[in-house]
Formats: C-alpha cells, structure tokens, sequence
C-alpha cells in the first residue's frame, strides 16, 4: 500500500524557525523528515530549542492511543521467538504470545515456564523494540472452560508467566464447548468460574479478557453478573460482522471501560483494505468518540487465495490498520 502522508516542506526562514508549526501528522512520518528539518535548521539542535523538539516528541509519542500487535500463532509462530523478528518484519508494535497446546494436559504445553526461555523473550524484545501485549489461552477454542476440572491450575500458569513478564492482559476464549448461545445450560458454571479467575486476576493486577458468542447487551450482562474488574471483554470485529449486528453499536453498549482488548480483523477471504463490510474509519471515530485506547491486534483478514503469506497478509493489513489509527 503505498503512503499517503505528504512531506513536510519548510519555508520558514531560519530566524522565524521558532513560530515554525510542527503539523503531528508530519511529525510523525519518520525519522528522515526531522532529520531534513535539522539540516534547514541546524539551530534547533542547541539550548532551548533543542529542549523544545524533544518536548514536543515526547508529547506525541504519549498521544500514541492506539498500537498494532500480531498473534503468534497466526503468524505460524506459535510459542517460537523468532515470532519476535517476524513481527518486526511485518511492522507491528507488539505481539500476542500463545500459552501452548492444551489438549488432554492438566495445563498448558508452555515453553515459557521455563525462566530462561521467559528471559529470552524479554531480551529480544527490547532489542527489537517490541512489546509484549498480551498472553493468549487459544487451547479454550476447542476445550470448555466450563467442564475442565483444572482450569484453575490452567489459569494460574497464565496469570504467573504474566507476573514474570510483565504482561497485564491475557485472552481468554469461550470457545465452542464454551457456546452460551447454542449452550446456554453453562452459563451458571461459566460465571462461577469467571468469578474465581477474577478474583485471581485482580490479586496480580493483571486482566483476562474473554470473548463469547454473545451479543454486547448479553456479554454487559455477563460481566455484571461476574462483577469483578479482573474480567473484561476481548472484543473481535468479525463477531458481531457475521452475525449481521451493527458493529458501532455493539462497541457503544459495551462501552470504553468494558473492552480490553480488539481483535481488529474480519473472516478470511479478503485483506482489512478491500473489505466492503468494515469500514476502518469509521470504527476509529466510534473509538474515539468512546475515549478508547489500546491493543488493535490482527487475527485474521487473509486473502483467501494466498492464506500462507504471512508477511503478505499481515504485513498489508498492519500498514493499514496504522494508516488509519496512527495517521
């Protein structure tokens, strides 16, 4: 996708370099535009107004509201570090990183309980300047939350490898088995459940983020009857899409307070710029309007007819997402 923004063209004179306006917009275009203004401005690097362009960067970089990550397993990298380059590679600000397999196990096949393995990944990141943003508990896809007799040992493990790197949010999926629409005779386990993974959430200062099969009144409904700050919800585009509800809306009813998480994507089949039923823009004013900010992390949005590319697809679809929210 080519870039849009325009380069910043200075026709001040030296003397006036102070009343200069820096538009954020092109301030943010790079490194190599600040540059071209410091060689028209040489006296920018000194005293005070050395002090001012570095003021001002920090300023921007604070405004910084909305970041883009990738997922692990997407990106065919599950619980591998060089998930890490990959997803520098592809342009995003952060990574979602898988817990591991769950299977019939009492936990998680988790290479990250092993400390030095943990240390790895904090170690790479930092060269690469990546964040770590959240831990995900994929294997609930396919296994219930509401039946498993260890989910709390399941949880535990997430919430500690948390604590040890520093990670404050984890994503927790219903599932199928986990269905309260098409299973709704587990909604009374499901929210006891809930509660106790709230309690233990909110004893680390972390937060599980769930997603449901629900609609936004339903899943309001279910963290009411949680009732604990420790749970909130992973919201997913594609969700209320395919069921044919009015995306805004249903982040509206949720709220700013209730979302921790969005995974910004849609179904396979087309890349986010191509997709007739998500208009990007459009859900960047509703999250303004919302006061929201956080973690936009790409799931999905592969074109159908090249699934396997990951640096294609999910390189296209950061530069867009980034083209919109940190334009």
């Amino acid at each position: 996708m080519k870039d849009s923004k325009k380069q910043l063209i200075t026709t001040a004179p030296p003397e006036k370099a102070k009343t200069t306006a820096i538009n954020r917009r092109h301030f943010l275009g790079g490194a190599a535009t600040l540059a071209a203004g410091l060689l028209v401005f040489p006296d920018l690097l000194a005293g005070s107004s050395a002090r001012k362009v570095n003021s001002i960067e920090s300023i921007f970089a604070a405004d910084k509201r909305y970041k883009i990550a990738v997922i692990d397993l997407m990106i065919l990298k599950r619980q591998k570090i060089s998930a890490l380059p990959l997803a520098k590679e592809i342009g995003a600000d952060g990574l979602e990183i898988d817990m591991g397999g769950l299977g019939n196990r009492d936990t998680f096949e988790s290479k990250l309980a092993d400390p030095e393995m943990r240390q790895q990944y904090l170690d790479k990141a930092k060269e690469l300047n990546l964040e770590l943003c959240s831990l995900a508990m994929t294997g609930f896809y396919a296994q219930s939350f509401a039946e498993r007799p260890t989910y709390q040992q399941m949880v535990g493990d997430t919430i500690e490898t948390m604590k040890q790197m520093n990670i404050k949010t984890a994503f927790l999926p219903l599932g199928v088995k986990g269905d309260l629409v098409q299973h709704p005779h587990l909604r009374p386990a499901i929210v006891e459940r809930l509660k106790v993974v709230g309690k233990m959430a909110e004893a680390a200062g972390v937060v599980i983020g769930i997603e449901t099969a629900l609609d936004a009144k339903g899943e309001k409904k279910l963290l009411k009857d949680v009732g604990s700050n420790g749970i909130k919800i992973y919201f997913n585009f594609s969700n209320p899409l395919k069921e044919g509800r009015d995306l805004h809306k249903e982040l509206k009813t949720l709220g700013k307070d209730r979302i921790c998480m969005i995974h910004a994507s849609d179904e396979d089949g087309v890349w986010l710029e191509n997709n007739t039923r998500l208009d990007m823009q459009k859900v960047k004013q509703t999250l303004d309007k919302m006061g929201w900010s956080g973690w936009l992390v790409v799931e999905r949005s592969r074109d159908a007819s090249n699934p396997r590319d990951v640096k294609g697809n999910f390189g296209a679809n950061t530069r867009y997402l980034k083209s919109v929210f940190q334009a």
